[in-house]
């Protein structure tokens, strides 16, 4: 029997999914407690434009991925300053909330903190700093540090 979930099953799909399934488990389980409902064609027409709105979400979220990246690799070199010791060495390490805020007031770009992965920061220098904006796109931006 092919159901259409209304929410996420463990190991059976997620919500707006077209699943075929027992007939005793959808008319005893899933269907009762509102998890699943009866395919039509009507609700067959809608999950598909679901479907389609969703595809072309993701596409424009990627485009604007795209653009912040473009964005960010044009300007290309972010500074941050850090108390510097003994032969280049900084006090603490340089984080990626740092980073985010640094790009934040020099760009204007809004970034997810957990999307950044820096290197071990532990000297004044360049580093190569890689910021997740997509699934798919992934800008480069290089970090200098200084000291203040």
């Amino acid at each position: 029997m092919q159901v259409v979930l209304n929410q996420d099953v463990n190991k059976l799909g997620k919500s707006g999914d077209v699943v075929e399934v027992a007939p005793g488990y959808a008319r005893n389980y899933l269907i009762p407690k509102k998890i699943a409902f009866r395919t039509t064609p009507g609700v067959l027409k809608q999950v598909e434009r679901r479907r389609e709105q969703e595809r072309q979400r993701q596409i424009e979220l990627k485009q604007a991925a795209e653009a912040q990246k473009i964005a960010l690799e044009t300007i290309g070199r972010f500074k941050i300053a850090k108390q510097v010791g003994e032969n280049d060495a900084i006090f603490g390490t340089v984080t990626d909330r740092e980073l985010v805020e640094v790009i934040q007031q020099s760009a204007g770009q809004e970034i997810d903190r957990r999307g950044v992965t820096l290197p071990e920061i532990s000297k004044v220098g360049f580093y190569k700093a890689k910021i997740k904006l997509h699934s798919e796109v992934i800008a480069e931006v290089e970090v200098q540090v200084v000291g203040s």
